[in-house]
């Protein structure tokens, strides 16, 4: 049977943008104000937003509490969808999955944090769920490293899985890595890889 082109059918996907998190990220305001663009314009262009929000009554970030709420500017508006989650996995043990294949989507614009931990586990989930994936460059973060950590600097880890999905090959999916200003909401996924190649932010 010849293969058949799938509609494209993209959503963006916001991943724990909430008060705890971005006070203590890197560039929080800088990935806020990009992630605020691109729901803009996913809005306009009638594509769904889908929020995650993280919490845990046993650990991390509480349900009900200040630090739980999604930032004040990606409040969701009437028509976001709102996920909630207990792990890295935004798919795992959540409507996730069932939420996006109502709404028809094909395609995952992925931002929000953390970069290594929330960020890099859904979007791989993403592709073993059979959705073709964007990971917007500068639309992710993670946290500000104390002195003397082991971990990796804030903008080499970004900087570092940037250059992972750039290069990661899964069959049958497209996976590309856009700066915010590249990711065109109509325009059809292309195969593998990224359309052009985006440094990720210093």
């Amino acid at each position: 049977m010849p293969h058949q082109p799938r509609k494209h059918a993209p959503a963006l996907l916001v991943i724990d943008v909430q008060n705890a998190t971005m006070a203590i990220a890197h560039r929080a305001a800088e990935t806020v104000a990009v992630i605020a663009g691109l729901r803009e314009r996913a809005r306009a262009a009638g594509v769904p937003v889908v929020m995650v929000q993280d919490g845990a009554a046993d650990g991390g970030v509480r349900p009900g509490t200040e630090g739980w709420l999604i930032v004040p500017e990606l409040r969701p508006e009437e028509g976001e969808v709102v996920v909630r989650k207990d792990s890295p996995d935004s798919f795992l043990g959540t409507g996730l999955d069932g939420t996006l294949r109502a709404l028809g989507v094909t395609e995952v614009v992925v931002t929000g944090f953390a970069t290594e931990i929330c960020v890099d586990t859904t979007a791989r989930q993403a592709l073993s769920h059979h959705y073709d994936l964007v990971l917007v460059a500068d639309g992710h973060t993670t946290s500000v490293r104390p002195d003397r950590t082991p971990y990796a600097p804030p903008e080499q880890s970004v900087a570092h899985h940037n250059e992972i999905f750039r290069n990661l090959r899964f069959p049958g999916r497209s996976v590309r890595v856009l700066a915010a200003a590249d990711v065109d909401f109509t325009a059809p996924a292309t195969g593998s890889g990224p359309a052009r190649q985006t440094p990720a932010p210093a």
